[in-house]
């Protein structure tokens, strides 16, 4: 955290020289503007050559100063973003407030383990994790969340994460330039639509007026220059009417070509900024060297390619204003070549740009998976292996408070199903979510929760928290039913990781008994790991038939001085307290 109080100090302080420069250059900028009128004025006044030179200078003063002035406003832009992300990240570690997004509209109640492990939403992994601005960035990472990556590319991104945990400047420059960017999906929808809209082509005839009329507009204008024939300008008039004719015969397929497009030309203008950021810095580690080299394309840099196509946005934004509009395109048809350059650009690059994109949301993911090892220097990476061993030392959940929260060793080997029993409250949920949760991070490369971790990546399949859905007209139980068999199913195709939690809690007890040991029977006959909450004692007794695969495990309670006392330490073996009846004698209910 000292970190990042520094660097508020440090920003504050830029941020405040940054402002001061800027409202100075905003009062000259407008005293250069009045003195350029006013010796305007006493030009038209005296006649005198002297004040027409003074008022040049103070144009072109002026100028220098809109370009000083615009400098300045895009650092006091990335001073701002710069403070904020040192201050959300104190705020965060203070647990005052998650000034995240929280991903919400990532969350599929269909996803083997989305909504049972609080991916999306309030205080979800997600909004914890995220340090991404843009909509690729956003979505790059809820999909990372939701997908169990092959071994190999899980050691490239822990090496990735590694490398940049140290580069903290770089992360929060590169989070600064896109957050600025002020990206949506709405954005990313328009670059999208545009790229994948393939009439590349125009007519022929249309290139050749496009050509022609032009070089015949400036070749009359030049005549009448030579010659003062007034009659130069009546034709002038007739090509510079043609022109407007022409325009006006592909008026819509320029329409079509930027329908959607408003602010374009400024989200791709900070896409540059934000792959140029990239472009430039040395990576050690192969995933991003590998993600560096790819932004790069017929011998020129993507930021290249991407300022182009800003810069041709921008321009093609002349047609909506009406005087520009018509000087320009009744002179040379601006909009024309301007549209004929965006075709150009399109057919070149079009197949490049959304990889170019794609890479952004790569880097905005493992910058996200990079701050969390950076805040919790007490995390690991798993050691990866492929013999089905997983096994954590002090696991814990990373969205608790570190203060407060309670680590547990905890081994799938050579037993690889645990079942847990444990009172109410005692910490069995939230030990298999902390399971859960790990297994997530571990799978996509990032550090886990724990002093010590060796895992097998499998895919996380869970049934923990259902409800019931009034508009599919669901029962839970039906609900359950239905998740049971979407995990019966998965493993069917290979083994998982599993995490199931007082299962069948809509049937009578006997039902959701025998149920519940069939289940078990069921999902160890294919050769899954991981565990079942339960309260039925009788379900721990199938430990007695599967001794080499099955194993108790539990958390108990101690009633001391009239109250309830959890440690909420692991323990082996089957429950043996009880607190539901003592804690309703306690609160009067019985």
């Amino acid at each position: 955290m000292e970190a990042y109080q520094n660097k508020v100090e440090h920003y504050s302080e830029l941020f405040s020289k940054i402002n001061k420069r800027y409202n100075s250059i905003s009062l000259l900028r407008l005293l250069s503007a009045f003195l350029c009128l006013f010796m305007l004025f006493y030009y038209i006044k005296t006649s005198e050559t002297l004040y027409v030179g003074l008022a040049f200078l103070s144009f072109v003063g002026f100028i220098f100063l809109m370009r000083v002035h615009s400098r300045l406003s895009f650092q006091k832009q990335l001073t701002t973003a710069l403070l904020q992300i040192n201050k959300n990240e104190i705020a965060f570690l203070k647990r005052e407030k998650l000034p995240f997004e929280n991903g919400i509209e990532f969350n599929d109640f269909h996803h083997p383990y989305a909504y049972d492990l609080d991916i999306f939403g309030e205080h979800s992994l997600f909004q914890n994790l995220n340090r991404t601005a843009t909509y690729i960035g956003k979505k790059t990472l809820a999909n990372q969340l939701l997908t169990q990556l092959p071994n190999e590319v899980i050691f490239k991104n822990q090496e990735a994460v590694n490398e940049l945990k140290t580069k903290i400047d770089w992360r929060h420059d590169f989070l600064a330039l896109a957050t600025i960017s002020n990206d949506s999906k709405a954005s990313y929808d328009s670059i999208l639509y545009w790229n994948s809209f393939k009439n590349n082509t125009l007519p022929k005839a249309l290139v050749v007026f496009s050509l022609a009329l032009p070089i015949l507009f400036f070749g009359v204008l030049t005549a009448y220059f030579i010659t003062s024939k007034i009659i130069l300008l009546s034709y002038l008039t007739y090509v510079f009417i043609a022109n407007l004719m022409v325009l006006g015969k592909s008026f819509k397929r320029i329409q079509s070509e930027i329908a959607k497009a408003d602010n374009v030309d400024k989200i791709i203008k900070q896409y540059s900024l934000l792959v140029e950021k990239i472009e430039k810095e040395s990576f050690q580690s192969k995933k991003l060297i590998d993600l560096q080299q790819q932004l790069i394309f017929k011998n020129a840099t993507a930021s290249v390619h991407l300022k182009q196509l800003s810069e041709l946005f921008s321009r093609m934004d002349t047609i909506s204003n009406l005087v520009t509009a018509i000087v320009f395109n009744g002179t040379f048809l601006f909009n024309l070549h301007v549209l004929r350059a965006l075709l150009k650009w399109k057919e070149n690059y079009s197949e490049e740009l959304e990889r170019w994109v794609t890479i952004i949301g790569e880097f905005e993911t493992l910058n996200s998976l990079a701050n969390l090892a950076y805040n919790n220097p007490d995390f690991v990476f798993p050691e990866i292996n492929s013999e089905y061993k997983i096994g954590f030392s002090d696991l814990e959940h990373p969205l608790l408070n570190p203060i407060t929260r309670v680590g547990n060793d905890t081994h799938f080997y050579p037993e690889s199903f645990v079942i847990l029993t444990g009172s109410n409250m005692s910490g069995k949920s939230t030990f298999l979510r902390s399971l859960g949760v790990n297994m997530v991070l571990g799978g996509i490369g990032s550090v886990v929760c724990a002093s010590k971790a060796n895992i097998h990546p499998l895919p996380v399949l869970v049934s923990m928290r259902l409800s019931d859905s009034l508009a599919d007209s669901e029962s839970y139980f039906f609900a359950e039913i239905k998740r049971l068999k979407q995990i019966m199913d998965a493993l069917e195709e290979k083994p998982a990781f599993v995490l199931l939690d007082e299962i069948l809690r809509g049937t009578n007890s006997d039902d959701k008994r025998n149920g519940t040991i069939e289940v078990v029977k069921k999902i160890i006959a294919k050769n899954a790991i991981g565990a079942i909450a339960t309260h039925d004692i009788e379900v721990c007794l199938t430990t007695n038939d599967y001794p080499d695969i099955l194993t108790n495990q539990c958390f108990e309670v101690e009633i001391k001085n009239n109250e309830l006392h959890f440690d909420y330490k692991l323990r082996n073996g089957i429950c043996k307290n009880k607190s539901a009846t003592f804690l309703m004698q306690k609160m009067g209910v019985i």
